[in-house]
């Protein structure tokens, strides 16, 4: 099946614009951090692989077939956790977007790997009811995409990677992009009360530990 110019450009476009505002929040470094936005039933639009965000243009963000990744259009190669954003989008159905950041405290909460207890609220909406953790595997391995894989729930936004970063999704840009705050927020809280309670249990150590809250903008 070809795709008009005029029904992927958009898309693309867009991919372009979310990595900038990522980059911008301090989300994306360098060309670490990856998207997938679903075009149709049959095609989503990728970050190009080892893409500066600042020079990346809609041509450069590629257009690839879900079901076997088959590139149809984009003037690059496809970033290598395509096969990650492509089980995710076949998976759930109801996800419009991809999103796979190095956000820096959410990314420190994978590194701890233990799953993040949602309260009840508003975050319970973005994120689900708990942000799981994904087990270590190699960056763009079919290991890593099969590990996410069998994390995958209806209803749970956001996945913890060890030592990898966090994946999150959405039903449209705005919603997957909010659950990408929202993690960060949550991770904030989570580790501010993991170091108040070491504090409490370690008073002699409790200027070390105000550093690491003041670093964490308490």
């Amino acid at each position: 099946m070809t795709l008009a110019p005029s029904t992927t450009l958009p898309v693309r476009q867009t991919v372009i614009d979310l990595c900038l505002e990522l980059s911008q929040r301090g989300y994306f470094s360098g060309t670490g951090g990856n998207i997938a936005l679903r075009i149709d039933a049959g095609h989503i639009a990728v970050t190009p692989s080892a893409t500066d965000y600042l020079t990346m243009t809609a041509d450069d963000v590629c257009v690839l077939r879900l079901a076997d990744l088959q590139q149809v259009a984009g003037g690059r190669a496809p970033s290598v956790e395509s096969g990650l954003h492509a089980r995710v989008l076949r998976a759930r159905r109801d996800a419009t977007a991809s999103i796979h950041t190095h956000q820096p405290v959410a990314s420190a909460c994978a590194l701890l790997g233990r799953p993040l207890a949602v309260p009840a609220g508003p975050m319970r909406r973005t994120l689900g009811r708990s942000v799981p953790v994904v087990g270590y595997a190699p960056s763009g391995s079919g290991w890593l995409s099969s590990r996410l894989s069998r994390a995958l729930r209806a209803d749970t936004h956001a996945y913890l990677m060890r030592n990898h970063g966090v994946l999150c999704c959405g039903p449209d840009v705005r919603a997957a992009m909010q659950a990408v705050e929202d993690l960060e927020e949550l991770s904030r809280q989570t580790l501010l009360q993991s170091i108040a309670a070491r504090s409490r249990r370690q008073p002699a150590l409790q200027p070390a530990f105000q550093r690491l809250a003041d670093a964490l903008g308490t």
